[in-house]
């Protein structure tokens, strides 16, 4: 049985594809050339058309309400080791002076095939239907309130979630964006361990 929290990677992943951003799935394979870090991995490294490098941590949530106005009833908890991870793989990819970002990317899966969209971007994959929107790392770790103390998670408020969320298409895409671009950089450079370097997906799924 495939683990649900694959089933939102592929429709992240998907929704990339389609829209043409160069990006680099941190899976299994790639995750061992980590493997000597204590640092948690993200899920995605990115690669936005108006430049420079995004690291994104993907969470798969499931949204039960019939209308996306307002944002209201988005559930976008996260640990504080998620956080701590971002921020520390931001570090280290900067080392090298690229623009590097990071962020929190929520993949709601709609419960409702007739949900009002209310104008926001609605992504049919499969058989269901999802909303991806993200969280820069320095919001949420600005606004960021606790949740459980138990697994050490942490919120947003829905006031600040709906302020500081931003649509995928418009945080990757952004209008006047330049063309699509990769970094020269690889994967290897900044690991510890040796391995094939891996270089961005293009449009079309495949290694440039």
């Amino acid at each position: 049985m495939q683990r649900s929290g694959r089933v939102y990677e592929q429709a992240f992943e998907g929704w990339l594809i389609e829209r043409r951003v160069p990006y680099v799935p941190m899976d299994q394979a790639r995750r061992r050339l980590f493997a000597r870090s204590r640092i948690k991995t993200f899920d995605f490294l990115l690669y936005p058309r108006g430049g420079g490098i995004l690291l994104a941590e993907l969470k798969g949530r499931r949204f039960k309400g019939t209308t996306l106005a307002g944002l209201r009833g988005l559930e976008c908890w996260v640990t504080r080791e998620d956080l701590r991870g971002l921020y520390q793989w931001r570090r280290i990819f900067g080392v090298g002076g690229e623009e590097v970002r990071a962020a929190v990317v929520f993949a709601y899966r709609l419960e409702h095939v007739d949900v009002e969209s209310d104008g926001h971007e609605v992504y049919d994959f499969g058989a269901a239907r999802y909303t991806f929107f993200m969280v820069d790392v320095d919001d949420y770790g600005r606004f960021m309130k606790p949740r459980s103390g138990r697994w050490q998670t942490v919120t947003l408020a829905a006031a600040v979630f709906r302020r500081v969320a931003v649509e995928a298409g418009r945080y990757l895409l952004g209008p006047g964006a330049p063309a699509d671009r990769a970094s020269g950089r690889v994967l290897s450079d900044y690991a510890d361990g040796s391995g094939k370097p891996d270089s961005p997906r293009d449009a079309g799924g495949g290694p440039r």
